[in-house]
């Protein structure tokens, strides 16, 4: 069986599958995951190629951080053969990105992980605080962590893509290792793309998340809390009709896709995200949408993961032959 790419990071040397194992739906926040389920799609996700688990003490109140450290024991393959990385500054509790929760965050989620050390550790959110903070207090603190071998890398998360450039225009040079960005990067949003020369020029690696936009590109479709008003979730996109068609053609050059979508629209965000039509719209064509969202995410190589959820070997499967 062909293993996933790997891919590099920016400049950090590490190599991450292109496809990450998202591990906030271990902490059961889109229902009840069995710890057999959990640790069987870790150890599957291992065989498939994925190296790349993603967690954070935000998800499942600390749950996912605990249910993953288990899942990685309990496979037992050797801590140079996989990647994790955690987040900092959002807890259940609220947001803190002060130096003294963040020094303490690491110890706590060391602890659940069972691990001594985090591949890469990120703020989380950082528009929900100060951004000032973040850069001389936060990325200071998480510095010294470096220092200490806890971390090996820093990154920030978020949604709004200025906190990006903000920061990194703000801090010295290398003291950002990657971004993390979600629900930028798909077919129904190309936003973070023009973001990508910027991101190279710094040397910061870029993790994507949320290829199926939060659950909007999916059969089901969107949860209730999706925070999509309503006319955004609803199937009148013309728009995202004909570019889903568009993918489907160019499944074989989906490199050239950027041209297409420019030749569609002088947006690279569409206002209206189609949901169940085109889900229906993709269905009556013999293709799953989610698939091809996936396949979307993962043609641009200059994103060295795309980040999808998974608490099963049928999720993990599915996203491993998207």
């Amino acid at each position: 069986m062909t293993k996933l790419e790997l891919r590099d990071l920016g400049t950090t040397g590490l190599k991450l599958s292109c496809v990450g194992f998202g591990a906030s739906p271990l902490g059961n926040v889109f229902g009840l995951v069995s710890e057999d389920d959990a640790i069987a799609s870790v150890r599957e996700a291992f065989r498939l190629g994925i190296n790349f688990f993603d967690t954070s003490p935000y998800y499942g109140g600390t749950l996912s951080e605990k249910v993953l450290g288990k899942c990685l024991k309990a496979v037992g393959m050797p801590r140079n053969e996989y990647i994790v990385s955690t987040k900092c500054g959002r807890y259940a509790e609220g947001f803190d990105f002060s130096a003294e929760r963040i020094t303490r965050s690491i110890d706590e989620s060391l602890a659940r992980l069972q691990l001594d050390y985090v591949d890469i550790l990120q703020c989380h959110d950082i528009e929900f605080g100060s951004l000032d903070q973040v850069v001389n207090e936060t990325i200071p603190a998480l510095q010294k962590l470096k220092e200490a071998g806890k971390i090996r890398f820093i990154g920030i998360t978020g949604l709004p893509l200025e906190i990006f450039t903000y920061v990194l225009d703000r801090v010295p040079p290398g003291s950002v290792d990657v971004i993390l960005s979600y629900c930028h990067y798909s077919i129904n949003d190309t936003t973070l793309e023009d973001l990508l020369p910027y991101l190279k020029s710094k040397g910061v690696g870029v993790i994507s998340a949320s290829p199926l936009a939060m659950g909007l590109l999916t059969e089901r479709g969107p949860p209730e809390w999706h925070p999509a008003s309503p006319e955004l979730k609803v199937l009148i996109s013309m728009r995202m009709l004909l570019m889903i068609d568009i993918v489907q053609v160019q499944l074989d050059h989906l490199p050239r896709y950027g041209c297409w979508v420019k030749s569609i629209s002088e947006q690279k965000m569409l206002p209206v995200s189609a949901c169940q039509a085109a889900a229906a719209h993709c269905k009556e064509k013999g293709k799953n949408i989610s698939k091809l969202a996936m396949q979307f995410s993962l043609s641009n190589k200059d994103i060295s993961s795309v980040l999808v959820g998974m608490n099963s070997i049928k999720q993990v499967w599915f996203h491993h032959l998207s």
